[in-house]
């Protein structure tokens, strides 16, 4: 029970999610600006702007969310962004599937003369991947077991 108690810790989690508010506006602002101008399509566009997050969130949550978790030094730190971003690629294939799905809908959404539906899916993929990402980061990357 004491590592559950340490999963569901208030702070840390507020902290995760904060952070990850940062990581969803530069994950929003990449692939929105990709999707736009047409450089890639929806679904790649997000996997652009995901790992732009990615490192902006690893950074972030290394120095804030978890500072007493995890070995210091450079060789420590590029392990965990490493084993991060592998962790990571679960909540990403999570949001490219959630994003391919949804556009796949016969939805539309209009915002003037544009139908942003593909832009719309984008934040309900990141959604989708907070929880398991946050379990994930908590229990490999930081390797949180129990709190003292």
């Amino acid at each position: 029970m004491r590592l559950l108690d340490t999963l569901v810790s208030p702070s840390r989690f507020g902290q995760f999610v904060s952070v990850g508010a940062a990581g969803a506006v530069v994950d929003l602002t990449v692939s929105s600006a990709l999707t736009i101008t047409g450089v890639a399509p929806p679904e790649w566009a997000k996997v652009g702007g995901a790992e732009c997050a990615i490192v902006l969130m690893f950074l972030i949550n290394d120095r804030w969310t978890f500072t007493n978790y995890g070995t210091p030094g450079v060789g420590p730190t590029l392990r965990r962004l490493l084993r991060s971003n592998l962790v990571r690629s679960v909540g990403l294939v999570v949001q490219f599937f959630v994003v391919k799905g949804l556009t796949q809908l016969d939805f539309t959404v209009t915002l003037g003369q544009m139908n942003i539906w593909a832009l719309v899916t984008m934040p309900i993929a990141i959604g989708c991947a907070v929880l398991v990402n946050y379990v994930a980061e908590s229990l490999l990357t930081w390797q949180v077991q129990t709190d003292t």
